[in-house]
């Protein structure tokens, strides 16, 4: 999984985005459609929330290798071109299929963000829905995946949509919890939004949790936003007088 830098992208803000976001609240009942049963899927991304049921036995990784290798190869993730139908015209139906599929992944998620810049519309060509019903859907269909809310709050502030990009960090930052490479690019997209204060709360998250790479230190650094991890410092005199009282109480007590 590739950091935030990844996700960084340049995104053309159309006056229609605000339109698709207002139907796409309420369930999915807007344009972006229901969530439901088809050909194939859906899963959920992350292997860890899949659970076979009797009558679904094929194992989570195959599942991604059959649906990856059929719609979503190179060539389709770098929006060269399409992968089914004989590898001809753009990608867009290839992405759908991926997202139909598994709705929270991630990678296509990002591919398909790029997909939309790369045509300047939100609406390129072979997409089912525009590109930000991707994530409303995935947020529907796996709402306690933190990764999707960070590539969403990307989108969103590249939308020029900040408050409801802050709002995605937020819930991103409870879903969190103790995983020291998500408060690490939670960090990274605050550090995208110049909210430095978050962006250095996030840091020190990280690096308490163990998570020792550097990049958002020195970017936090260079902006000159940058402090240290600090540990309260003790009331020495309050110490020295619980110590004293301590040794007293355990002290023998002569006749």
């Amino acid at each position: 999984m590739k950091t935030i830098k990844f996700w960084s992208l340049i995104i053309a803000s159309l006056s229609w985005v605000g339109t698709v976001h207002a139907q796409t609240t309420g369930g999915g009942n807007g344009i972006c459609g229901p969530i439901r049963g088809g050909h194939y899927g859906p899963y959920d991304y992350r292997p860890d929330h899949q659970k076979n049921a009797g009558s679904d036995p094929m194992p989570h990784s195959d599942k991604r290798v059959l649906v990856e290798g059929a719609h979503f190869t190179p060539r389709v993730e770098n929006l060269i071109g399409a992968q089914s139908g004989g590898q001809i015209g753009p990608p867009g139906q290839d992405l759908s299929y991926t997202l139909r599929a598994f709705p929270n992944n991630h990678r296509a998620l990002v591919s398909v963000m790029r997909y939309g810049e790369k045509f300047k519309t939100e609406t390129p060509p072979g997409l089912q829905y525009p590109v930000e019903c991707y994530f409303e859907r995935a947020i529907r269909f796996a709402g306690n995946d933190s990764i999707v809310r960070i590539i969403y709050a990307t989108y969103l502030t590249k939308k020029n949509r900040p408050t409801e990009a802050k709002a995605q960090l937020n819930s991103a930052t409870q879903l969190a919890v103790d995983s020291a490479f998500t408060h690490y690019n939670i960090g990274l997209a605050y550090f995208e939004m110049k909210e430095y204060g978050p962006a250095l709360e996030s840091a020190h998250r990280a690096i308490a949790l163990g998570f020792e790479k550097p990049d958002l230190r020195e970017k936090l650094r260079a902006a000159g936003h940058w402090q240290d991890p600090t540990t309260p410092p003790a009331d020495t005199e309050s110490a020295k007088d619980a110590a004293a009282a301590s040794d007293a109480a355990s002290s023998p007590k002569l006749p």
